[in-house]
């Protein structure tokens, strides 16, 4: 009778091992198959034809070879005798090499002889197209690699680029690519009174839509000035949606190296907005956090930020600090607070804990009073609710591709 027991539960475990394995395969099949807007070139090659063409691109611009290899855009475009006039670089730049907040020059692409123009430049304001850069311009196409946060500054960008097509009347191609946070949606919703480069609309600081999807909400929830509408031509992605596991085949900006830091990114960017650091200068940008005024007893992970590619000025460059090291973290499918509240209280410094950026990448200014008053996440997250649940339905009406569960 024992035997028969242990042959049974031996099949019970291959069978197991069996199901795992073919999950696996499954789910990395889907990734493979993903097929990004800039790929499908078939699809738009029709509305670039004989056309000047403005791109807005950055590194991530790229179209995937079979071999897992990639060229840019802009390359591939030129390499087909399109006519590409000019380049529109977004943060970090068009080679994606520029630390954060950097105020980038226009310049000449060493490789293709283009002019790119720098849309995070100290003499024009973040992310705007003036009108005459695009008067010899007939179509735009808009290929940016996005994480799905609201302070990553690349929507705001997207936003710009729309009112210049619409104030234009020029043509937007938008390229779609998968959105790495789009499992879920949390986080307070903008108020517009705090509007800025980091925070352009009322969404909350994770979304859940990718690039294309949020265009159209931008456009049919009227939000560009004077409720301007963008010709928009979206080139959606090919064999993607929701529950698809995709990793961001190249980094989308040097703070961003791997797939830890991009889920972590939404929780950890509020400390921008304190004296803690999120790890900018060390090799674990937004996988750490810390600061010299931690207890050290509670915190007992060090690390000193050194000048490095992601950041010039780091936080407390050569100092020591002490904090948590999340590199380990299982992958978020919400907003973590419990990290900013602890380093709060923690802190030894809590007079000078929070600046003035807080309140701008909050979106809200009642978080600020809400950690200090010592409210639990439960409770911070309540009252954030029922705008929300309005953003998530609202939502509902710009999905392109199948839904997950995690946000509904």
């Amino acid at each position: 009778m024992l035997k028969i027991q242990n042959v049974i539960f031996l099949f019970l475990i291959i069978t197991l091992s069996t199901n795992l394995i073919k999950a696996e395969g499954k789910t990395n099949e889907l990734k493979s198959n993903v097929i990004v807007g800039a790929n499908q070139i078939s699809n738009y090659e029709n509305l670039i034809l004989d056309k000047r063409i403005g791109v807005i691109a950055n590194h991530t611009s790229v179209i995937f070879k079979n071999d897992k290899s990639h060229t840019h855009l802009v390359d591939s475009l030129l390499s087909l005798n399109f006519n590409i006039k000019k380049i529109f670089a977004p943060e970090h730049g068009f080679r994606g090499t520029e630390p954060n907040g950097a105020n980038i020059e226009d310049e000449i692409d060493l490789k293709t002889g283009l002019n790119i123009i720098s849309l995070h430049g100290k003499n024009r304001s973040y992310g705007e197209i003036d009108d005459e850069d695009v008067q010899d311009i007939d179509v735009l196409i808009f290929d940016i690699q996005d994480v799905g946060v609201r302070f990553y500054t690349h929507i705001s960008v997207l936003h710009y680029v729309m009112e210049a097509s619409a104030r234009n009347k020029i043509p937007l191609i938008i390229l779609d690519r998968p959105n790495p946070n789009a499992h879920y949606v949390d986080g307070p919703v903008l108020n517009l009174k705090n509007k800025s480069f980091v925070g352009m609309h009322e969404v909350p600081i994770v979304y859940g839509l990718t690039i294309g999807e949020y265009s159209k909400m931008i456009n049919k929830e009227g939000w560009l000035k004077n409720k301007i509408k963008s010709e928009i031509h979206l080139v959606k992605l090919k064999n993607y949606n929701r529950n698809i596991i995709y990793e961001l085949p190249i980094k989308p900006s040097p703070n961003l190296p791997n797939k830890t830091s991009i889920n972590l990114y939404p929780s950890l960017c509020l400390f921008e907005g304190t004296n803690i650091s999120a790890g900018r200068g060390t090799d674990m940008q937004f996988q750490i956090y810390g600061s010299p005024f931690l207890n050290k007893d509670l915190n007992q992970f060090e690390f000193t930020p050194k000048k490095n590619i992601g950041s010039k000025f780091p936080k407390y460059e050569n100092i020591l600090c002490f904090g948590k090291n999340l590199s380990k973290t299982k992958k978020l499918s919400k907003l973590n607070l419990k990290y900013i509240l602890d380093a709060y209280e923690q802190s030894n410094n809590k007079d000078n804990f929070f600046n003035n950026y807080f309140i701008k990448l909050a979106g809200i200014s009642e978080l600020k009073g809400q950690v200090i008053k010592g409210l639990s996440e439960t409770e911070i997250k309540k009252s954030w609710k029922k705008k929300l649940d309005n953003f998530k339905i609202m939502r509902k009406k710009y999905l392109i591709y199948a839904n997950n569960i995690i946000d509904e």
